[in-house]
């Protein structure tokens, strides 16, 4: 009981030395380069034709971007959205290269069904699996 109580004693005595090591403040560098680069791992090392000239910023991208349709053409200032209706907006077609629907995209890329011992395995937490 007394020894506990001298070793505690003599702990609060010693300066205690932390195990982080802190790097210090950190500073926002001078200047940033934001001017646009393929990524490391691209396998041509190149950007793709194009990359840039239609978009320099990104909001620019994103006042000209579409998702599931030609959507700039229902939002008007005057008549707000869905005063078009979608029939008239003409057909909807992805790009070259551009797929909505995985089913859509070639045999290789698409989901393979499941077995029945993955379902099974899958309903039982895994408790049949092995």
């Amino acid at each position: 009981m007394f020894v506990t109580k001298a070793l505690r004693q003599a702990a609060q005595h010693v300066e205690r030395t932390p195990s982080i090591r802190f790097l210090g403040k950190r500073t926002i560098p001078a200047s940033v380069d934001h001017s646009h680069r393929p990524h490391p791992a691209s396998p041509t090392q190149t950007l793709p034709p194009n990359f840039g000239s239609s978009h320099s910023t990104f909001s620019a991208y994103r006042d000209h971007a579409q998702q599931f349709g030609p959507l700039r053409k229902t939002i008007k200032a005057d008549s707000g959205i869905g005063a078009v209706a979608g029939s008239h907006l003409g057909p909807v077609a992805a790009p070259q290269g551009v797929f909505f629907d995985r089913n859509d995209l070639p045999t290789r890329f698409r989901r393979q069904p499941l077995t029945e011992a993955e379902i099974e395995a899958i309903e039982t937490g895994g408790a049949t699996f092995y």
